[in-house]
This record gives C-alpha cells, structure tokens and sequence, in this order.
C-alpha cells in the first residue's frame, strides 16, 4: 500500500520564502554596495525615497542612535554623496540631501543588483524555470496587492 506524501503547508511555504528572501536580499546587497556599508547604503536609499531629512529623522527611520547616523552620514559626505546645512527653522539641526554623485551611487547600486540577478538567472536557471519564477512573481505580486 502506498500512502501519499502531503504537499508543503502554507507554514511551512512561508518560512522557506522568509528564509530564501533574506538571502537573496544578502546578496544582492553583496553586489551593490562596493565600497560603502550596508548602513551608508541604507542611509542613501532612505534619502533617495524620501528626500531632504534630519540626521535624526534618519536615525529613527534606521533604528539606529543619532550618533550612529551622524557617523554614516560623515562617511557618504566624504565619499561626495551628501551635503550638510544647517536647517534654516532650526541652528541646532543638520539637513542631510544627497549630491548629483549620491544620486547616481543609487542608481548604480539598483543597476547592479539587477545585472546580478540577471546574470544569475541566465547562467542557472533554464527556460522552464523561468516561467515558474514568473508565475511566481505574479502570486507574490497578488498577495501584497491584497
């Protein structure tokens, strides 16, 4: 008598994604941040999406101690990424906006992610599987529209 395995439960689907986003992240981090950390990358890309902000709006976007951010953001303006002012309401604040070079570091870091995972999916994933990854896509795309 042969007794049929169960299919995967949606427990244990959702802890497999969970664990293979996190690493697929990892590395696309890996292929995108040559030459800043991955905080001074995170810094640039919450500037990116939210424009012109405090050292401490940032730090508590982050989740980091103002200190902390007020180091990352000494690192991106001596990489030429940010420039600091004083904020015009307030003497005690800094504003932080990013640099044309801060901008283009942002683009260059979604650039190379997507050449990463390009390459990646060129050179190990065959046709088949790319039509799977699709529809995969599409699922995970209707769930967050939910």
């Amino acid at each position: 008598m042969t007794t049929e395995q169960p299919g995967p439960t949606p427990h244990q689907i959702a802890v497999d994604l969970r664990a293979v986003f996190a690493r697929l992240l990892r590395k696309l981090r890996e292929a995108t941040n040559e030459g800043i950390t991955p905080s001074q990358a995170s810094a640039l890309s919450r500037l990116g999406k939210g424009g012109v902000s405090t050292v401490s709006a940032l730090a508590h976007a982050e989740k980091v101690r103002p200190q902390s951010m007020a180091t990352i953001v000494e690192a991106l303006e001596g990489f030429g990424f940010v420039t600091r002012s004083q904020d015009p309401n307030d003497g005690r604040r800094q504003i932080v906006d990013l640099t044309d070079a801060g901008w283009a570091q942002i683009a260059g870091q979604r650039e190379a992610g997507v050449a990463w995972l390009d390459q990646a999916l060129s050179e190990e994933v065959s046709q088949a599987e790319l039509l799977t990854l699709a529809a995969a896509t599409a699922i995970l795309e209707r769930i967050l529209d939910r």
